[in-house]
């Protein structure tokens, strides 16, 4: 990429023009205009910013995969900026955001908040039978769950510059990242770019330009030698990564294994500034035993195909371990429809850095020549964690899924033995998937709702893939709280939660087992690109008139 073609190439000058900033005020109203603006560049270059991030992973830009870049690139933003606008507006006018629901108490003393659908962006219609709701930490009262956030956001002076090192794999996430920063806590944001994702710099330069004219906002682009002068620059506050544990430790305790052991037993950290992060997962999705009809098992195997295959399988979220009962009469029958919607998704290329290497470390096998470097979804099952911990304690972050089958008396005492395998042997604590049969649901309700409340993941996905809570952006995005420096798991931290919720525990989104309309993500939907499309231009200007083209759209994929 010509690094002359983004707004800045030099930390120092960067800093200090953004630190110019720092002590300044900006209104909620400016803040407001800024996202209309936004919401208005981020569409000009919606079409552009899909078409490159395709080519860029070696895909024709006509192909059904800029559906994915389009829906997990500019949709997400141009959602995140309206609903950014709603919660700001809401602070104008009642001093906090105003919820979709009432809060209601859950025994534990622990409040759940309705988080979705939201008002305002048809999303009752849009994504049929979806419900999002936000579990607390226990005690809290329901006159103070937004905390200090609200009042945090309501002030106008701008309080300092945080350095966000950008994710390389989902565009959207560099933008998020930065806006929660800015418009949330009055923030400036040095913002660098991956350099796998680099080349969209010009790209984000537009989107977002009303953010660089403002001052809120500059963009670098270049190796690890620029973003380690970024974080250690003296002007830059704090720090936030989307990356890998590995990553964040390297960053925060040093890069030598012997220097970040004696770092962490003396409590001496190598990046002495407050650091948020979104880190790896190694993402499991219990399917719960039952009566499944072959629709149902139908739509739950396309639902876990799609967790794979998006984005080449290079996610957080991307489904690495299924787990099951060993005495389901129906494990046999999935698992040939999972391979089957896997062998029906085409190949694509390994376009993240060290997916070949990744892919025959943990599945074994030698990759298959091919002249654009496609990696083979590999489904392995039948694993044991004892025989092959790799793959359910390292996030390979490349197609390779393992299935494990795990023993218990009832399918109920499954669950409870599928929650604590998760939570205690499998790495990661950013989301997890259940399916559940209906039947199931209504017997053993006490059990669904144990499991629901004992899983440790930050989001915890009912018959969905963890990916739609991340887009759909009003559910906060992030670890399960608990994690520290020293043993940071998936993150310390969230992002989005366009409510302002605090003391977030976890969100829970539930769906039913078979959506309606088709999901857009799934790989095999005929009108993908049309209908991702349509919801840019729905965010962008959200209008009833935009819905039947939307729905027309829909029901023929």
């Amino acid at each position: 990429m010509d690094r002359r073609n983004t707004p800045f190439e030099n930390v120092a000058a960067a800093a200090r023009d953004l630190a110019k900033g720092a002590g300044n005020t900006l209104s909620v109203a400016a803040r407001i205009r800024i996202c209309r603006r936004c919401i208005d560049t981020v569409y000009e270059t919606a079409r552009e910013w899909a078409e490159r991030a395709a080519i860029a992973k070696g895909l024709p830009a006509t192909s059904s995969i800029r559906a994915e870049d389009l829906l997990s690139g500019p949709a997400v933003v141009a959602r995140q900026l309206q609903l950014t606008i709603q919660t700001l507006t809401d602070i104008q006018r009642q001093g906090c955001p105003r919820l979709t629901g009432s809060p209601r108490r859950l025994s534990g003393n622990q409040l759940s908040v309705p988080v979705f659908p939201t008002n305002g962006l048809y999303d009752s219609l849009t994504f049929m039978g979806i419900r999002g709701s936000v579990r607390l930490q226990r005690g809290g009262d329901p006159e103070e769950i937004h905390g200090t956030l609200a009042r945090l956001a309501a002030d106008e002076e701008l309080t300092g510059v945080t350095g966000i090192l950008g994710a390389g794999n989902v565009s959207s996430i560099p933008a998020t990242d930065s806006l929660n920063k800015i418009m949330f806590e009055r923030r400036c944001v040095l913002l660098k770019m991956n350099p796998v994702n680099e080349y969209l710099a010009p790209i984000f330069a537009r989107a977002l330009a009303p953010l660089i004219k403002a001052g809120l906002l500059r963009i670098l682009t270049g190796g690890p030698d620029v973003g380690s002068e970024m974080i250690h620059h003296e002007l830059v506050d704090d720090v936030h990564i989307t990356g890998c544990a590995a990553t964040h430790d390297t960053i925060v305790w040093g890069s030598d294994a012997a220097e970040r052991r004696r770092r962490k037993q003396d409590n001496d950290p190598a990046l002495k500034k407050s650091v948020t992060s979104e880190l790896g997962n190694v993402t499991p999705w219990i399917i719960v035993p039952g009566d499944y009809k072959e629709s149902q098992l139908r739509s739950q195997a396309q639902h876990v195909a799609a967790s794979i295959t998006n984005n080449s399988s290079f996610n957080c979220l991307a489904t690495k371990v299924i787990v099951t009962w060993k005495n389901w009469p129906q494990r046999d029958i999935f698992l040939d429809l999972l391979r089957h919607y896997l062998s029906a998704t085409p190949v694509r290329p390994g376009y993240y850095p060290g997916a070949t290497e990744r892919f025959e470390r943990f599945s074994g096998f030698t990759a298959p020549p091919d002249p654009e470097g496609c990696l083979p979804w590999t489904l392995l099952t039948g694993q044991s964690i004892d025989a092959r911990p790799d793959l359910f304690q390292e996030e390979s972050f490349v197609c390779v899924c393992a299935e494990t089958q795990l023993d218990a008396t009832s399918p109920a005492k499954f669950l409870e033995v599928a929650t604590n395998f998760v939570n205690d042997r499998v790495t990661g604590t950013l989301c997890a998937s259940v399916s559940i049969p209906p039947g199931f649901r209504s017997q053993q309700a006490d059990a669904v709702e144990r499991c629901i409340t004992d899983l440790r993941y930050g989001s915890v996905c009912i018959n969905q893939w963890s990916g739609l809570a991340y887009g759909l952006v009003s559910p906060p995005w992030g670890a399960y709280p608990g994690a520290t420096p020293e043993n940071v798991q998936s993150g310390i931290g969230n992002v989005h939660n366009t409510y302002l919720l605090d003391r977030i525990e976890k969100t829970v989104l539930e769906g039913p087992l078979i959506n309606f309309p088709r999901p857009v993500w799934f790989p095999s939907h005929g009108r993908s690109v049309d209908v991702a499309t349509r919801l840019v231009q729905l965010y962008h200007r959200p209008s009833v008139f935009r819905l039947p083209g939307l729905f027309s759209a829909a029901l023929l994929g």
